[in-house]
């Protein structure tokens, strides 16, 4: 059976293509060397001249074809589960500096849940030792399909020399939303950043997310969703601030379509 392809034109994924139709378009210079493709089976979106078996079909711009790519953020619109290209968490190549990862508290006192981060393995140790999170913080890191117990991580070892404390059943029968995950892709760039969303409501949202080239005044196109959830959606807004650090944004919604304006107002109403 051949490979459904999807490939990225002025900003927005096109597809599913069956693979003939898909090296017709690679033949007619319609997909370019440096046009952004993915099919099932990529970790992540990639350039055609990266992809070895379609080098053969690919006829390299000449400079005046290129037209010049303006530096933009935007993201590529709601793929369903099966499709949608996902990270997948190398626990090992994450070092002690990397601000990686965000994490829940409330749980873990017995107090409201707010979301932070994201935060770095140093950060998370420092805190640990203040006694601001423990063990039974949940956490979580791009490519992970839902919030975990931080003793639960494979990173645990590596934030406290102490014990994991121990999880009950009950412990693990908590009833936790999925994380509202966000997706941008940065055109000038061949990375994929994902962070948390929060503070959700129809006017924005704020957006937790490691070192995204975000500038106050940019627009942006987000595909927004919690896995496996009815409240997917897509937004296009204004950044309005810039969190401490770089850790994240605040946006201002400014084209929002009837679809995911009642995806919005549905998650409130429910959560």
């Amino acid at each position: 059976m051949s490979a459904n392809w999807y490939y990225v034109e002025d900003n927005q994924r096109v597809g599913p293509v069956d693979e003939e139709e898909f090296k017709g378009f690679i033949q007619s210079g319609k997909i370019k060397s440096d046009t952004y493709i993915w099919k099932k089976g990529f970790d992540n979106w990639k350039k055609l001249q990266e992809v070895d078996e379609l080098k053969s079909f690919a006829s390299q711009p000449t400079p005046a074809a290129t037209p010049k790519v303006e530096k933009d953020i935007s993201s590529i619109p709601v793929m369903n589960e099966s499709s949608a290209p996902k990270k997948v968490v190398d626990w090992n190549r994450i070092k002690d500096d990397d601000q990686i990862v965000m994490i829940k508290v409330g749980y873990d006192r017995g107090g409201d849940e707010v979301e932070y981060g994201p935060f770095s393995i140093t950060q998370l140790s420092r805190a640990y030792e203040e006694a601001r999170i423990n063990g039974k913080t949940f956490a979580f890191v791009p490519g992970m399909d839902n919030w975990m117990f931080l003793a639960e991580l494979p990173i645990f070892p590596r934030i406290t020399t102490e014990v994991p404390p121990t999880i009950e059943e009950k412990d693990r029968r908590i009833h936790t939303r999925k994380p509202f995950v966000t997706r941008l892709f940065f055109h000038d760039n061949s990375e994929f950043y994902e962070g948390i969303a929060r503070d959700i409501s129809v006017g924005g949202m704020q957006i937790l997310v490691s070192q995204f080239p975000a500038r106050v005044g940019e627009q942006i196109k987000m595909n927004v969703h919690p896995d496996n959830s009815e409240y997917c959606f897509v937004a296009t807004g204004k950044i309005v601030r810039v969190l401490e650090g770089n850790q994240g944004f605040s946006i201002r919604f400014d084209q929002v379509d009837n679809e995911a304006n009642q995806a919005i107002r549905n998650y409130l109403e429910l959560n």
